[in-house]
């Protein structure tokens, strides 16, 4: 796939909910963290819904099924039925499915959402290496999840099982901090039998592909926390992406981000989604946005200006993808990051 190297986010003159028909919304750090709405989620969301746009919520999370992501967001004030839920569960699933035959039995190492969405694609879920298998697919299961699953994941791989992985995101966020993902769990199988899964969930394509089979989007704006799922995602599925940081991502890894890695928009959490997006434009020394003016000065990129400390990262990114072209940038940002406070 080839496409034009983005060097500094867009502007747009339209607000993005009008400008796109479909939000293709993370959950984990976008929507909430720990189970709490994230600040401005809720009347950020109610605004987007009532002015017509479709909210989409796609998650690489496979423990929860789409009627239990539904429930709790509902609970939140954000109204959602299990159509509007996608998962990196149902991604695999599908992936599965396309290689078994019909009503197979699939070793399960994981939580709920993957036994229910291997059900919807009329495959059998079983516990054990055991119970006839003829593939293993592993998902996020929990904090709790016993240490005996991974070791019931290599003893089919051991039998030539195919391996399927619904994401391989290392770390989720929560309420106390940032915990180990289901990449950190696939690791573990990884590195005990040498083995390759094929991985369902952001940002690789059947997750996108899943997506847009599910919503009918035409205009999609994905909108995450996570530069290399939900912005990676977007890259490869050649759609425009908003990059939130309310939740693990912080400016010096957006300022050092690859091609593949850099959103379309940035903005401080969803009301974003809200608003036009403010024009970064080239100055006599660097790029301008706002108050600011970015430029890189030997091995240091630099900030000069006031203003609003979004418009200011907005400025440094346009220094630093463009300095850094199809890489990633080196340049030293701490001292202009300081300025913003970001």
């Amino acid at each position: 796939m080839s496409q034009t190297v983005r060097t500094r986010p867009e502007g747009s003159r339209n607000v993005l909910s009008e400008a796109y028909d479909t939000a293709l919304l993370d959950l984990d750090g976008v929507v909430y963290a720990g189970g709490h709405a994230i600040a401005h989620a809720v009347d950020s969301l109610g605004t987007a819904r009532a002015g017509g746009m479709h909210l989409a919520y796609v998650t690489n999370n496979a423990l929860r099924t789409p009627d239990a992501v539904a429930e709790h967001l509902t609970e939140l004030g954000i109204p959602t039925g299990a159509s509007d839920v996608i998962t990196s569960a149902q991604a695999a699933a599908r992936l599965v499915s396309e290689q078994v035959p019909a009503g197979a039995r699939v070793l399960v190492i994981g939580g709920e959402g993957l036994r229910v969405a291997l059900r919807e694609r009329g495959l059998e879920p079983v516990e054990s290496a055991d119970d006839g298998p003829v593939a293993v697919v592993q998902g996020y299961g929990g904090p709790d999840m016993a240490w005996g699953r991974f070791a019931e994941a290599c003893y089919g791989i051991a039998r030539g099982l195919p391996w399927f992985a619904s994401n391989t995101d290392l770390t989720i966020p929560g309420a106390r901090g940032i915990a180990p993902g289901n990449g950190a769990a696939v690791e573990v199988v990884r590195i005990a039998t040498g083995a390759e899964p094929q991985v369902a969930g952001k940002p690789l394509p059947p997750m996108h592909r899943e997506t847009i089979l599910r919503t009918g989007a035409e205009r999609p704006l994905v909108v995450g926390d996570r530069l290399d799922t939900d912005i990676e995602g977007a890259f490869n599925g050649e759609v425009d992406s908003l990059l939130v940081l309310s939740g693990v991502t912080d400016g010096a890894q957006l300022l050092a981000a690859p091609p593949e890695h850099r959103p379309t928009y940035v903005d401080a959490d969803l009301r974003g989604m809200l608003t036009g997006q403010p024009e970064v434009t080239p100055a006599e020394d660097g790029f301008s946005c706002g108050g600011w003016t970015a430029s890189a000065r030997g091995q240091e990129l630099v900030l000069d200006g006031e203003g609003e400390a979004l418009d200011g990262l907005r400025a440094l990114c346009a220094a630093a993808w463009t300095a850094a072209g199809d890489g990633k940038c080196t340049l030293d940002g701490e001292k202009a990051l300081s300025q913003l406070g970001v």
